[in-house]
């Protein structure tokens, strides 16, 4: 490869399912590379595995890229002067350069039937080479006269070939475990190994960035490519990403840590209806397999679009920890400003079913900002403001060191210093609360559960001094008095 030639990456992602962190991250990595080095980077829709094309798969695919911020130059939306991009459009190109393998004694024509295919695995790793020595002219007049055929790539049988990789090294393959593999279905779409390496060449693409499970292939695509004759882009096969504590390889099926996280998905598309910022998705995934330094952590996309290498790619394994996604959530949250935050949690609140009046919804945001993970984690912090009736069960209100009747008291007190405040500012509240509590020989915590509990319906809520105020005086009250009457009628 002329590493002289302008960089041109490609994201090549398969209809046949939604995007997961693994997708999302090779993608992550092509385009910070693209950035980098000033060049161009392609979407590149490969359809040809036509029994497990999901149809709106790569819509959505192409939804969450844009969510996460993540662009590029051509691609099926967006056009190119290679056009088209998706790999279903092209198979003429495809049949045509299988078909020149085949002139040139690279392929050859093979006619077994699937029930031929099935009774010989049985009996041997792989093909057995029946069709190889079919004589060109024979084969042809059979291909010519309708006979149902596939195209295979004649392997080497002697001698090794070997592949170099950016960050893996020399690759060595044997090729005496190269069986002779389809190029061409009998379907009349190519397989990816032809398709993808025809579609490399002719897009100008200069570095393949991909997952590491491509690497049981890579002696094929390195073969392929060297039959036609052309030069090899640079190759860099990424981590496997493992499930949380290494404990294997992460697959679709790990959609989630346990079946009780309900926040944790591989698919971004979860992930953002969850309520995860892409900022924090981005600065997450990006650390599963590179880094800067040893120190920094923290990035923005627009960070790393200034400093992103491929060199400090690690090829070892990189375990998937959803604690960590929580981790940068978080930290996302607390940098962003409280209109920022207000508007991000807005939708949440109104798929639950909550309308706030934006000016409260700005005075409540200081209040859960510190505490919120997800976006949606604000509905269970802040529904009961907006609620006009909670519900409360008495035997909340009792425990071990709490009696019924000490809790009435103590609501009672609560109230009646409540409607005597000059002024219902957090401050005054939280003073003549604090003395209430000396008065009446109670630790602070003793006092406020229960009127924690009578006005949120909630054990945990915001800091309740400022809650009280936000609430107001009346709803204050008429919620405590509710409560009161609640425990007077066990």
């Amino acid at each position: 490869m002329n590493t002289s030639s302008p960089t041109r990456v490609r994201f090549a992602p398969s209809p046949t399912g939604y995007l997961h962190i693994g997708g999302a991250r090779t993608a992550l990595y092509n385009y910070l590379f693209a950035k980098i080095n000033g060049g161009s980077m392609v979407l590149r829709i490969e359809d040809t595995d036509r029994n497990r094309y999901i149809k709106d798969s790569e819509k959505q695919l192409i939804k969450d890229l844009k969510w996460l911020g993540i662009s590029w130059d051509e691609g099926p939306d967006v056009g190119g002067i290679y056009s088209p991009y998706t790999q279903s459009e092209r198979t003429k190109l495809h049949r045509s350069h299988a078909e020149q393998l085949v002139n040139i004694g690279k392929a050859y024509y093979c006619f077994c039937d699937k029930a031929r295919l099935q009774s010989i695995r049985s009996k041997h790793k792989g093909y057995d080479e029946h069709c190889r020595e079919i004589d060109t002219d024979i084969a042809l007049e059979r291909v010519t006269s309708g006979e149902e055929h596939t195209i295979r790539f004649r392997s080497p049988k002697q001698g090794t070939t070997t592949v170099d990789d950016l960050i893996r090294k020399n690759i060595t393959v044997k090729n005496e475990q190269l069986e002779d593999f389809v190029l061409f279905k009998a379907d009349g779409f190519p397989v990816y190994h032809l398709a993808a390496m025809v579609d490399d060449h002719l897009m100008g693409i200069t570095h393949v960035i991909r997952g590491e499970e491509w690497l049981s292939s890579i002696a094929k695509h390195a073969l392929i490519i060297r039959a036609f004759g052309w030069s090899e882009p640079i190759w860099c096969h990424l981590s496997v990403l493992t499930q949380p504590g290494g404990k294997g390889k992460m697959s679709k099926r790990d959609t989630k840590t346990d079946e009780q996280d309900d926040n944790h998905s591989i698919f971004i598309h979860d992930l953002r209806s969850k309520g995860y910022h892409p900022e924090a998705i981005i600065n997450w995934m990006v650390l599963m397999g590179w880094s800067l330094d040893d120190k920094q952590e923290n990035f923005k996309l627009a960070d790393l679009e200034a400093v992103f290498n491929l060199e400090r790619i690690n090829p070892s394994p990189a375990a998937v920890n959803f604690g960590k996604l929580d981790h940068f959530q978080g930290k996302h949250i607390r940098q962003m400003s409280d209109s920022e935050v207000a508007a991000n949690i807005q939708p949440f609140l109104l798929k639950s079913g909550i309308t706030p009046d934006k000016e409260m919804l700005l005075k409540l945001v200081p209040l859960i900002k510190n505490r919120i993970t997800t976006f949606e984690d604000s509905v269970e912090w802040l529904s009961f403001f907006f609620t006009k009736e909670i519900m409360l069960s008495p035997s909340e209100f009792t425990n071990k060191k709490s009696t019924k009747e000490e809790t009435l008291v103590i609501l009672q007190e609560v109230k009646l210093t409540l409607e005597q405040l000059p002024k219902y500012k957090h401050e005054n509240i939280e003073s003549e609360l604090r003395l209430l509590a000396d008065k009446m020989n109670l630790k602070l915590g003793q006092l406020l559960n229960p009127v924690r509990l009578a006005i949120s319906g909630q054990k945990v809520s915001p800091p309740l001094f400022e809650t009280l105020e936000l609430l107001g005086d009346y709803l204050v009250n008429s919620r405590i008095e509710k409560a009161i009457k609640l425990l007077e009628n066990i």
